[in-house]
């Protein structure tokens, strides 16, 4: 009977080392999976792992700008709803001291 491997365990770290080197490099996926002792199917999936947080996290940053300038905007609004009423309110008084 052939003999049962156990499963190996990569940390995060080395993951994100061996992704980085894959986008990095000037070498293939079969290469770097050769150099780093693991499937080429196994570093695909972490690549592939990689990418779908690297875009998730760019969607949350866009997200957050957009409330960002959102906010901003109701705030220039606001300001400038203000300068209104003051600019009528000096023109008003300057009537009546005149």
């Amino acid at each position: 009977m052939a003999e049962r491997r156990t499963r190996r365990s990569f940390t995060r770290e080395f993951k994100a080392q061996a992704v980085k080197r894959l986008l990095d490099g000037d070498k293939g996926l079969s290469e770097v999976a050769t150099e780093l002792g693991i499937g080429t199917g196994q570093l695909s999936q972490w690549r592939t792992e990689h990418l779908a947080a690297g875009s998730a996290e760019a969607l949350a940053v866009r997200k957050a700008e957009q409330a960002e300038t959102q906010r901003l905007k109701r705030e220039v609004k606001r300001l400038e709803e203000e300068v209104e009423i003051l600019r009528k309110a000096a023109a008003f008084f300057a009537r009546g001291i005149a």
